[in-house]
């Protein structure tokens, strides 16, 4: 984060702004859907439904404007670090290192130049605005949920807090296993410059590397998904009773299910955001380590984000 923070400067101000825009307009919607079903169509008053109607569409339509414009810079700020990332191993390369000593030290610089430095680059973009958008966007309607009836707090607790125990250790395990990839797909760039083929047991390790990430990412989402399908259950049930019992409106109900489905979405994305730190990370080292013992320091600043 420290490098995000010196490459991308002042960008992340301008992310953040857009990203409290996009989380400040979550809850706008649901709040319109429980008019619409409750008061407008119970009291049968068709100018405040169209009213109501055309309000939910514009506040989609500001919400996703704010969406696009945030996707388009986090783009530009990525591949900018990409391409500042790129040129300073370039330029050290062509500066300062010293001539590579064999065929695999050629390889593994190679992979650092052309594969490695997207995804630590293509991170920065979201480091910062991802996290809080998503956040923002969870208690923004974790909030609304709880006042228009506080029993939801409890439903959103028990659909977070599981989540909150498994996902840590999944992901650790996926992390170690992202390290020794790493590694190993230097050595496999380096057996093709040094050989012009790789050892067949290195690619047979990636390949048990790569399954096995997939089958912890997989599992990890089946669970969340099961989470969620499980609190949707729960609001239906609990819901509709109330309703029944005339202690809560059908249009409550309506609005704690998008709601909870509401919650789904920006979880998710927080959960894939946590996974690409932490896997980006464990890049970013070993991509650091590996110019340090070159008698390098890793590039840091960027020439075209800070101003």
């Amino acid at each position: 984060m420290g490098y995000v923070v010196r490459c991308s400067g002042r960008h992340q101000i301008g992310l953040g702004v857009l990203a409290a825009g996009v989380f400040g307009l979550s809850s706008v919607p649901l709040e319109f859907q429980r008019r619409i079903v409750n008061d407008a169509i119970r009291s049968g008053a068709i100018r405040t439904i169209v009213w109501l109607a055309i309000a939910y569409v514009g506040v989609a339509l500001v919400e996703q404007g704010l969406k696009l414009a945030l996707n388009i810079y986090r783009a530009w700020v990525s591949e900018d670090a990409v391409r500042t990332l790129r040129k300073t191993l370039c330029e050290i390369d062509e500066r300062e290192c010293p001539p590579a000593k064999n065929g695999g030290e050629t390889g593994m610089h190679a992979a650092m130049v052309v594969a490695e430095a997207e995804p630590i680059g293509g991170f920065v973009g979201m480091a910062i605005s991802e996290p809080l958008m998503q956040l923002g966007i969870l208690l923004s309607v974790v909030g609304y949920m709880a006042y228009i009836e506080p029993w939801t707090l409890v439903l959103s607790v028990g659909f977070l807090v599981p989540q909150m125990l498994f996902v840590p250790p999944m992901q650790r395990a996926i992390n170690r296993r992202a390290r020794r990839r790493i590694r190993t797909i230097r050595h496999v760039g380096g057996d093709i410059v040094e050989s012009g083929v790789p050892e067949e047991e290195r690619i047979e390790r990636v390949f048990r590397l790569n399954m096995g990430i997939y089958k912890i990412k997989f599992s990890m989402n089946l669970a969340m998904n099961f989470m969620h399908y499980l609190a949707v259950a729960a609001a239906l049930g609990v819901g509709g009773l109330f309703v029944i019992d005339h202690r809560i409106e059908l249009g409550t109900v309506v609005a704690v299910v998008s709601g909870l489905g509401k919650l789904k979405d920006p979880w998710t994305d927080l959960v894939n955001w946590g996974r690409e730190l932490s896997v980006d990370a464990v890049k970013y080292r070993l991509f650091a380590d590996a110019l340090r013992q070159r008698g390098l320091q890793p590039p840091e600043t960027s020439r075209h984000s800070v101003a």
